[in-house]
């Protein structure tokens, strides 16, 4: 049935790239489903293009046309959330981070922002005319319906993934498409859990009870806890959550996720994108259990909250004695984003049972090879605050767990320096003492 307008719309990638002009802002797609073809294709038209924005986030592979512009006169990346590659972008002055609360980036592409083309990745078509969003839905909807032309990059091996709504693009909203082959997805192998995440997940798994809603990030203690919640004996779990990892899949295969008691979605695993190795990919293809959201939905607090018992688990890089969490830079040097992070902060506490923990180690060695802490009296001169100190719950390291809600400014001082690490608890004292938020007692 669509088979004479797919044909009619299906060009080559330098035919599709020609509408890009100069001065436009491209929607380039997020995490794993950058579209590497037409990314190549751009790059070819370097010399004939200038001030092009770019907006995508976390890069996981190569992009032509940001390798091929060391000046940044061409190509501008303005980013949704900084990963490794983009770290080094920043600090050459290549990149530029957008500030967010992720679950409003739809209503910020629909109501403030510019966005002319769209550039994403795909799965092939179905029957019906509907290309699969596959593993990233996040905002490509709100894109799409702002966009002047839309140009989609099918990849076979992109899995059709289930939804809820938003998770798919029909042909006759596509200007031009671009088929790609077989590409593959780039891999995001899940950080090896260190003793100290071990310790750290320790603390958290205890209050995690059955038929509690599941929200992960990504990274060493939230994998560490994943492999634990597999090995424990929880059970009716549900999931609901921002990204997707490798750490679900291992719960779903231990038995440990049904969702039957969820309040929203029940008996489906809910998120926005997902990145990992290619065991996660395999499982989302034309899995009827998932169901891919906008962000809107996913991280919306007031929708996640309506899911009981829902425990959200996020790191953190450090936080001060007031109770402020900085989880994105290092002093004024942009680490990664804020992402989600007070979107479930805010649900978790929100929702019937549930809890938000921020996990951070105590310490962490800096460039000159010195032990600092990550717990601070005050923060470090530049630093983001990503969760206000209003908003934090639980706060975990390997010496424990504390819950700063309802604290007085005394109260929650005690509380961080008691899961500092013992070498700094002395000049914590000292330096709480000079802010007159420490209580002498006994």
């Amino acid at each position: 049935m669509y088979k004479e307008e797919y044909r009619k719309k299906c060009v080559s990638a330098d035919e599709a790239v020609k509408v890009v002009r100069s001065g436009d802002w491209v929607e380039y797609g997020f995490a794993a489903s950058m579209a590497s073809v037409l990314g190549e294709a751009l790059a070819r038209r370097k010399e004939e293009l200038h001030e092009v924005n770019l907006r995508g986030g976390v890069i996981m592979g190569p992009l032509a046309m940001i390798d091929c512009d060391p000046s940044g006169e061409h190509f501008i990346w303005n980013s949704w959330h900084f990963g490794g590659r983009e770290r080094k972008l920043g600090q050459a002055g290549l990149a530029y981070y957008i500030p967010i609360k992720y679950s409003e980036v739809p209503r910020y592409i629909r109501e403030n922002l510019q966005t002319d083309v769209v550039v994403i990745q795909v799965a092939p078509m179905d029957d019906y005319g509907y290309f699969s969003f596959g593993v990233t839905v996040s905002h490509y909807a709100a894109a799409i319906e702002k966009a002047r032309n839309v140009i989609v990059e099918v990849n076979e091996d992109m899995p059709r993934v289930h939804g809820g709504y938003d998770h798919t693009v029909h042909i006759s909203k596509v200007d031009y498409i671009v088929e790609g082959g077989h590409r593959g997805l780039p891999q995001l192998p899940s950080a090896a859990a260190s003793e100290l995440d071990q310790k750290i997940a320790s603390y958290v798994l205890p209050e995690i009870k059955n038929g509690a809603c599941i929200q992960l990030g990504i990274g060493g203690m939230p994998n560490a806890l994943g492999q634990m919640i597999a090995a424990s004996d929880l059970k009716d779990l549900g999931i609901h959550t921002e990204m997707l990892v490798d750490g679900f899949v291992d719960m779903v295969a231990a038995g440990k996720v049904t969702g039957m008691c969820k309040q929203r979605d029940r008996g489906r695993i809910v998120f926005a994108f997902a990145a990992g190795t290619q065991k996660l990919y395999d499982f989302m293809r034309d899995n009827p259990s998932l169901a891919a959201y906008p962000v809107d939905y996913t991280n919306h607090p007031f929708i996640a909250s309506q899911n009981d018992q829902l425990i959200s688990i996020n790191s953190a890089l450090e936080i001060d004695l007031a109770g402020q969490v900085c989880s994105e830079s290092a002093g004024s040097n942009m680490i990664t984003g804020s992402g989600g992070q007070l979107d479930f902060v805010e649900a978790a506490y929100n929702s019937k049972g549930g809890k938000s923990f921020i996990c951070l180690p105590s310490t962490y060695t800096d460039k000159s090879g010195q032990v600092q802490s990550r717990i601070k009296s005050v923060m470090t001169l530049g630093s983001l605050i990503t969760d206000t100190r209003t908003t934090v719950h639980y706060v975990v390291t390997e010496y424990g767990k504390v819950n700063l809600k309802g604290l007085s400014s005394w109260q929650r001082a005690e509380a961080l320096i008691s899961i500092a690490h013992p070498d700094f608890r002395e000049s914590l004292i000292a330096e709480a003492q000079k802010l007159r938020i420490w209580r002498k007692r006994g």
